[in-house]
């Protein structure tokens, strides 16, 4: 695959990934959007009618 080129450690095995961003910027993309996901997976999720019910109380005192 061309833009792709990989680093090898003295066993030849593969360390690291160097990635066109000229060829490739879609797949860095969505590549970057699974490691932020994966990062973001232990934080404590707030339910949507919390957020919006929090936002239109916000909302109502700047009114």
């Amino acid at each position: 695959m061309t833009g792709i080129r990989y680093l090898t450690d003295e066993d030849g095995r593969k360390i690291a990934v160097q990635i066109d961003l000229r060829q490739h910027a879609e797949l860095w993309e969505e590549f970057e959007d699974v490691l932020v996901s994966e990062s973001r997976r232990a934080e404590v999720s707030i339910p949507l009618d919390r957020v919006k019910a929090k936002l239109s109380t916000v909302g109502s005192k700047r009114a």
